[in-house]
């Protein structure tokens, strides 16, 4: 407590105690404020919905800060974070060693990596297809021409897979490079192989989604929450015989091959807390609001556990200084 008068040990105004009181004063005011701004997001096209979504709902909780999204993929990601172009970047993939060092030597800090929802890659076939499912090597020699995963032989045909009346060459459909669906698919379900040449590649999962249902000759992969009724997604296969689908429960604890975790990375100096709008967004993102709208959109919402952890991490159950 600040006190005024003229014993020794007791604060005047000579000894600096008003600025004391002006600088305490000026602290209480600016918390109390709500925070204000434009918030520029620069990533993943597969997030996109979600983050305008959160944006929406940002907007409505403090009218002052609008959230502005480019989302060219997750590979934009990281040079705009470097450059110092954006503060925020949304990844469905994580951030690898390259990304990281490039950032690290521009700032001097790593940055900083937040899980915000769960999702998975789904392999999917028109609806009226009549394959159910596929082991992860079989996966492989269809998407790739190196086959790292094991099986012996390229699958370029619908009667290798042994389907009655299914015959034809299969038609490949998937991402392109600047998305991490592209690259998460390339490392999990090609074991880091090479896709093949004749693979179509789209910049965007819906028009995935469009290839797949307008031809019964096709397969391909796309995120959870661009499933439609025009498409199958595909069970997969493990050693045992067992069965898995991308679904909520087996994606959230991971048994599913093609989990993974969905990230918003910051450029968040150590021992900083996030303050002013993005502290709002992280905040709202990582609430219960936050995670409904992660369902809603249909990826998987974070278990408990979970989202404390990433709370804790970041100081937001914490009263700022």
């Amino acid at each position: 407590m600040i006190s005024f008068g003229k014993r020794h040990g007791r604060c005047g105004l000579r000894h600096g105690c008003l600025a004391a009181l002006l600088t305490l004063l000026s602290a209480i005011v600016q918390a109390s404020e709500p925070p204000v701004g434009n918030l520029g997001v620069v990533g993943s096209d597969t997030m996109a919905g979600l983050m305008l979504r959160w944006g929406e709902q940002l907007s409505e909780r403090h009218p002052g800060i609008r959230l502005q999204l480019q989302a060219s993929g997750s590979a934009s990601a990281p040079p705009a974070l470097a450059a110092g172009t954006t503060r925020l970047g949304p990844m469905s993939r994580p951030m690898d060693e390259e990304e990281r060092r490039a950032f690290t030597q521009r700032h001097g800090y790593a940055p900083v990596e937040v899980e915000v929802a769960r999702d998975a890659l789904a392999i999917i076939v028109h609806r009226h297809h009549d394959l159910e499912a596929l082991r992860l090597e079989q996966v492989d020699a269809i998407f790739s021409r190196t086959r790292r995963c094991g099986d012996e032989l390229d699958i370029t045909r619908w009667e290798q897979l042994g389907i009655d009346g299914r015959v034809g060459r299969i038609e490949l459909h998937g991402r392109n490079p600047a998305s991490g669906s592209y690259g998460l698919f390339r490392q999990r379900a090609l074991c880091g192989g090479e896709y093949r040449w004749r693979l179509n590649e789209h910049p965007g999962s819906a028009a995935v989604v469009a290839a797949v249902t307008e031809s019964r000759e096709a397969i391909g992969y796309v995120g959870l929450n661009h499933l439609t009724p025009g498409v199958k997604p595909l069970a997969l296969e493990d050693a045992d015989g067992e069965l898995s689908l991308p679904e909520a429960e087996q994606v959230r604890r991971g048994d599913y091959p093609l989990s993974r975790s969905l990230y918003l990375y910051a450029n968040l100096p150590p021992g900083k807390a996030p303050s002013g709008p993005e502290r709002a967004l992280l905040e709202l993102i990582l609430s219960p609001e936050g995670q409904r709208t992660v369902a809603e959109l249909g990826f998987v919402a974070l278990s408990d556990t979970a989202l404390a952890s990433q709370r804790e991490r970041l100081g937001l159950d914490e009263p700022l200084p």
